[in-house]
């Protein structure tokens, strides 16, 4: 009979079958895996803990494991992973507001041909005129999620950055991109954290595909 649990820590043993199927291929991800969470314009550590707050975006338990482990063997505390979990939890949720700016073109059948533009921004104080309460709690939310604590303004910006780019909201990286620019960010340490995000949301569904072998083999 097979095991009635989806997810174990044990699975991750069988990435290696992965490398075996598809060698070139792995071998290829692999090397991009390392070179994206090196050392570079942005820390190791700060890397890490842009991998965590994606990982709790794609929603991948072995990589959430996986990088709070790293996270915490280059010295980041509890209060710091929490900290990237919570602009994480913000940026997904803003996600979903900022795709609302749709949802109320969609209701008042304008916006023609084009779904995304940046004049739909002045759209948000709808939201605060149609549901005052959530609006201003999910604002309280995350200006909190966002002010500098532990882990500094530029770094939560950059984290900010990653996990849009996994959520797709162009709004999100509009407005993140241009406050990581007002705060010192680099086109290159913007492009690291990018590439971090990327290597986090490959890295997700190859995690994952121990679950496939386990599916494959249970019939």
């Amino acid at each position: 009979m097979a095991n009635e649990s989806l997810y174990q820590k044990s699975y991750i043993r069988r990435i290696p079958e992965i490398g075996k199927l598809a060698p070139d291929t792995f071998k290829a991800f692999l090397a991009f895996d390392r070179q994206a969470l090196a050392e570079g314009m942005i820390t190791k550590k700060t890397k890490e803990l842009i991998a965590v707050a994606v990982a709790h975006v794609t929603g991948c338990p072995y990589c959430i494991n996986d990088h709070v482990s790293g996270a915490r063997k280059l010295e980041a505390s509890k209060e710091e992973i929490t900290e990237a979990v919570m602009v994480a939890t913000a940026l997904k949720a803003g996600s979903a507001m900022a795709h609302g700016l749709n949802a109320l073109n969609a209701f008042d059948e304008m916006g023609g041909e084009e779904l995304y533009q940046r004049s739909n921004l002045a759209r948000f104080k709808e939201f605060r005129e149609l549901s005052p309460e959530a609006f201003s709690a999910f604002n309280k939310f995350d200006q909190e999620a966002m002010k500098p604590g532990l882990i500094g303004r530029k770094e939560k910006e950059l984290i900010a950055v990653a996990v849009a780019h996994v959520t797709g909201c162009a709004y999100c990286i509009e407005v993140h991109t241009k406050c990581a620019k007002k705060l010192g960010v680099t086109l290159e340490e913007l492009a690291e954290a990018i590439f971090v995000a990327t290597a986090l949301k490959a890295g997700s569904a190859l995690a994952h595909s121990v679950n496939a072998l386990n599916a494959y083999d249970s019939q």
